[in-house]
């Protein structure tokens, strides 16, 4: 997922999420620039997967990519730069980003995307630290009676998401359940009473598969002839209770031993008669 980032101001920015991000002076667009020159509506980008269209829907407004003017509509991609108003603008992944940050301690992209018909696909960027409430001193507010003015708090610590509840009267809750402080992880349903948010962020390390070392054969090799030599059946299993595995090892085992001890007897009978045969034979005088 991209974002259009301000190179001025970081704070300043919007991800591009389907079905659309709209740009202008209004205070409804996704992306508010306080300046005259721009128009309430002044731009727009359709977001289809990985595909982005810019439309230029002033009239008569100045929109510059890559340096170039804009009139109607065009594909823009990852790294172009946008020129409305005063304002320059860059399509951004924040994946990369964070791979060419300069340190651990820099900062790294979250958001609350809206799920509530009203504000439906609304981004709302969260910032290191972010206030959310009903009072228009939060730094994300909402005009909603069931809010309390001082709802939560979203704080990034060392790149993770954390929300904590400033004793709400409506409780806050994560993923349907109440939470007074907790981490916040990307795609997680966060609500502050009825008002619930996908968190859109980076990838979890801990969604990445996990490793098994591998395993020395030769060393396990080294113990079953340790083992054979000290007299001592080698088992490579070591649980409470018998796996299949381990069943069906000492149960062969069983019937190795077995056969083996029928075949010793029956060379001894076999042995035995032959003798016998032999002493007869020579007291007949056959040979």
């Amino acid at each position: 997922m991209f974002k259009l980032c301000d190179l001025k101001d970081a704070s300043q920015s919007v991800w591009l999420v389907a079905p659309k991000v709209t740009i202008g002076r209004a205070s409804n667009c996704d992306l508010t620039i306080a300046d005259e020159s721009v128009a309430k509506l002044h731009a727009e980008v359709s977001v289809e997967g990985d595909e982005l269209v810019l439309h230029n829907l002033a009239d008569g407004g100045q929109v510059l990519l890559n340096g170039k003017s804009v009139q109607g509509s065009c594909e823009i991609k990852l790294n172009d730069q946008l020129q409305i108003g005063g304002r320059t603008l860059k399509v951004l992944d924040p994946k990369v980003t964070k791979l060419r940050s300069a340190g651990p301690s820099s900062s790294v992209a979250w958001a609350l995307r809206a799920n509530h018909p009203a504000i439906a696909g609304k981004v709302f960027p969260v910032r290191e630290s972010s206030v959310v409430g009903r009072s228009d001193e939060c730094d994300i507010t909402f005009s909603l009676s069931h809010l309390s003015r001082r709802h939560a708090r979203l704080e990034v610590r060392e790149g993770l998401l954390f929300v904590t509840d400033l004793g709400s009267a409506n409780g806050t809750y994560l993923n349907n359940k109440r939470v007074v402080e907790t981490r916040v992880r990307r795609g997680d349903e966060l609500r502050f009473d009825t008002l619930s948010f996908s968190v859109v962020g980076p990838a979890d390390d801990l969604d990445k598969t996990t490793v098994r070392p591998a395993v020395d054969v030769s060393q396990i090799r080294t113990l079953g002839q340790e083992a054979r030599g000290a007299g001592v059946r080698p088992n490579l299993v070591s649980t409470s209770e018998p796996t299949r595995e381990r069943r069906k090892y000492e149960g062969s085992s069983a019937l190795a031993d077995g056969g083996s001890s029928a075949w010793l007897w029956m060379s001894g009978l076999l042995l035995a008669a032959a003798t016998l045969g032999y002493f007869w034979a020579r007291n007949q005088g056959l040979f």
